[in-house]
């Protein structure tokens, strides 16, 4: 056997056990990705919060809003964008993160609504008028009932005054 073939099927036998190798390598990275999301989901996904798209979906976004947070307001309508686009691939749940002063309050008029099943009416209606009840990052739980539309006064009764 020459010397060219020895090297030539050496470096085939080399190519081969690299890609055999770097295959394996990353299936296994994935899964254990995969395992490691499952996992570390849990403090992040829970069963009473609102939620959009198809529970199974792979892929799974859990927004933490504030309804006075300015950036949440720009941020919501570009995860509802890409929801909208992948339908049957990405799921949304959100958080509440009431970090502004009286955000709790407009919290529980949301979930005021949710019992109402009109969370999402009353989520959108309020971020997209939020320049009038919020203004400077502090709500004022007053005007917020005039952007419910014709059900506010039904949320008002059970919401926080």
């Amino acid at each position: 056997m020459s010397n060219k073939t020895l090297f030539v099927g050496s470096v085939a036998a080399l190519l081969v056990a690299f890609t055999t190798v770097t295959v394996t390598y990353k299936r296994n990275k994935a899964r254990q990705l995969a395992e490691m999301a499952k996992n570390n989901s849990a403090p992040l996904v829970r069963t009473h919060s609102p939620t959009l798209g198809k529970p199974d979906a792979p892929v799974v976004i859990v927004e933490f809003i504030d309804p006075a947070c300015e950036t949440c307001s720009t941020f919501y309508p570009l995860v509802k964008t890409l929801l909208a686009k992948n339908p049957d691939k990405v799921r949304m749940v959100l958080r509440y993160a009431p970090f502004h002063h009286g955000s709790d309050k407009v919290v529980a008029v949301l979930e005021a609504a949710r019992r109402q099943g009109k969370f999402w009416q009353a989520l959108e209606a309020l971020l997209a008028a939020q320049a009038d009840w919020a203004p400077h990052h502090t709500a004022q739980v007053d005007l917020v009932w005039n952007h419910l539309g014709g059900w506010g006064w039904i949320l008002k009764r059970c919401g926080p005054t």
